[in-house]
């Protein structure tokens, strides 16, 4: 007891409050095991849980107020931390606050001087202030855990309003505790909470309405001192970046490329007030700037390429012959290249930059959508951002020397994206194969395709054959999406020299595409791709499956392939049994029954009514087969 300051030496309710406290704890640290929890893992969590309420209310009257009330806040974020938000929430941050306030927390969290007054009486000097405001923060970001446990996909209006409850009160908080210099930490933890929620909120379209408090954040570590450091610039950056990208996203592209420029201004600034000591202190120094002008460069690269060319429409001219007379011409051949080469250094910076300018939060994988016919200059620049893309990846695997970390090495570009480093990340080799999926650069597709599975082939980790399981999912679906005649494709060879290859010489393509049989009969191409889909979710480690927006893309897609012959099977009745062999419907019959085996061992179910009806067709056929 004499290690806790102010706790009276020989009380000895500490100790047995410790050692309660322990056991209640380790009762909730039990692992438990995936899936459903075992009966006995659950009582021992009820043990556990009702322990932990039964101690507060035994030691509450035994103990110093100040002990008390820090171990509540204490115990709050070590049950947070094994991911207990509920027992955090409910047993240990909210009732520290009820010593404030009795009522509804939420009702007082609307006008600021009513928050000041209940939660900070004694003002912001007193010594329990700093403990208020983290088990405030702490409160909001459990909360919004739970919506999480119980709503991933927030596709319920209740859980969206609860992430921007939670978003408007963390910005409270952290406009209060901003004037206090010493309270910076909270203020740049509140940073974090609000990119993370907001991140969140992007990925399902609603970038309109986190943009204010991204730009909030942003301001915030603009406006105090100690956050002004180069320590916090790479966060400033990302932080800037995001509010780039809701712009874009809400299709105003020339206030994120303003914003950019604007975060390249605050950069510059604090490189002019950046006094550096020693030699290695200014290599490191010269990486973070280095690295944070990058992703502001970036966002600017992503309108420039596309606003530069509609500004010289007189220029214009047939991209796709313009390419291929290029194959032979040295880097950069385009318009597109040469403002790559001018903005940015190496390939890392260069692919980074391709990578983003071709991402459009507006487009799903399924099916692609090409701009507007009208929009011919937008299409010369894609198809030039593709091409330049497609040669740095293959200059990449050429240089090839060897495989490590899921990084291709190589002479002058390698298979990362950090700024300063000459390379590619895996990652980013298969969101190029996508994204020109997703515009149907089936040219670019085809040869990326090899290039990047022969990379994916060659890994053991995991990460990697779930990319390569999405790859080839869509390298199925391709033919039968669009179909088309035998194209040729841009390729390099062994000698540096680019030639014509068909879409076919991949030998893992030829393995993908396997077992294709005659347009007359499509079943047979719709069951590889529905069994090789029934593959992809068989594996019990859920780490491997293949993306939900392509699971989902897939399922639909072949849904609606056999939703027309399933319909003349339930509209021949009593006669069912006789039109299935007749006209061999047996076969959508079996594409059906997989498509429901995949939704129910995958985990998206519940995000579409969708589901629901396969699962009916399938249940309407099979009774009147057994009528």
């Amino acid at each position: 007891a004499s290690s806790l300051g102010a706790v009276p030496r020989g009380n000895l309710a500490v100790g047995s409050f410790e050692a309660e406290l322990r056991g209640a704890l380790g009762l909730l640290r039990r692992p438990r095991g995936a899936g459903e929890a075992k009966p006995s893992q659950h009582d021992l969590h009820r043990r556990g849980a009702n322990t932990l309420f039964n101690i507060w209310i035994k030691y509450k009257s035994q103990l110093p107020e100040w002990y008390y009330n820090e171990r509540l806040v204490k115990v709050g974020d070590s049950l947070a931390q094994i991911k207990e938000y509920k027992l955090a929430l409910l047993h240990c941050y909210e009732r520290y606050l009820q010593q404030f306030v009795s009522v509804n927390l939420d009702d007082i969290m609307n006008d600021v001087h009513v928050f000041k007054s209940t939660f900070f009486p004694n003002g912001f000097r007193d010594k329990n202030a700093a403990l208020t405001f983290h088990a405030l923060q702490a409160r909001n970001v459990c909360i919004y855990q739970m919506v999480c446990s119980s709503d991933r996909n927030l596709q319920n209006q209740e859980s969206l309003q609860t992430c921007f409850n939670v978003l408007a009160s963390l910005r409270l908080t952290m406009q209060v505790a901003l004037p206090q210099e010493n309270l910076c930490w909270l203020v740049y933890n509140g940073t974090v909470h609000i990119y993370t929620i907001c991140r969140h909120l992007m990925m399902i379209g609603q970038s309109a309405k986190v943009l204010e408090y991204l730009l909030w954040a942003s301001i915030c570590m603009e406006s105090s001192i100690p956050l002004l450091s180069l320590h916090y610039l790479t966060w400033r950056a990302t932080l800037y970046t995001a509010v780039s990208q809701c712009y874009f996203d809400c299709q105003a592209g020339i206030h994120g490329e303003i914003f950019a420029r604007r975060g390249l201004i605050k950069i510059d600034e604090l490189k002019q007030l950046e006094n550096t000591g020693s030699s290695l202190e200014n290599v490191e120094t010269e990486k973070i700037f280095k690295e944070a002008t990058l992703k502001m460069s970036v966002m600017i690269f992503k309108r420039a390429v596309y606003e530069s060319r509609r500004k010289s429409k007189s220029s214009r001219r047939d991209s796709r012959v313009s390419l291929k007379q290029a194959l032979n011409l040295p880097w950069p051949r385009t318009a597109t290249e040469r403002l790559l080469v001018e903005m940015f250094d190496g390939a890392a910076a260069q692919f980074l930059a391709i990578l983003e300018a071709l991402s459009d939060s507006s487009r799903n994988v399924f099916p692609p959508h090409p701009p507007d016919p009208d929009e011919i200059e937008i299409r010369d620049v894609i198809s030039e951002l593709f091409f330049a893309g497609l040669e740095i990846l293959s200059v990449v695997v050429l240089c090839i020397k060897g495989l490590q970390n899921g990084v291709f090495f190589a002479r002058e570009n390698v298979l990362v994206t950090t700024a300063g480093e000459k390379g590619v990340s895996g990652d980013a080799a298969v969101k190029f194969v996508k994204l020109a999926f997703r515009h149907g650069e089936w040219e670019v597709f085809d040869s990326a395709v090899e290039l990047v599975v022969k990379f994916l082939q060659a890994q053991d980790d995991p990460t990697w054959k779930k990319a390569e399981m999405e790859l080839k999912l869509l390298t199925l679906v391709q033919p039968l999406l669009f179909p088309r005649k035998s194209e040729h494709s841009f390729s390099v060879t062994n000698d540096n020299s680019k030639e014509a290859s068909t879409s076919q010489g991949s030998a893992k393509t030829q393995t993908f595409r396997q077992g294709s049989l005659k347009n007359e009969e499509p079943y047979h191409d719709l069951t590889i791709l529905a069994t090789t889909l029934l593959s992809c979710v068989s594996t019990s480690q859920q780490n491997v499956h293949p993306d939900k927006e392509i699971l989902f893309d897939v399922i639909m897609f072949l849904w609606q392939k056999c939703k027309t012959e399933l319909e003349q099977i339930q509209r021949s009745g009593s006669d069912c049994l006789e039109y299935i062999h007749k006209y061999k419907a047996y076969q959508w019959v079996h594409i059906l029954w997989i498509i429901n085996e995949v939704v129910e061992k995958s985990t998206i179910a519940g995000t579409n009514v969708m589901f629901a009806e396969v699962t009916l067709y399938l249940t309407a056929i099979l009774e009147n087969l057994a009528d």
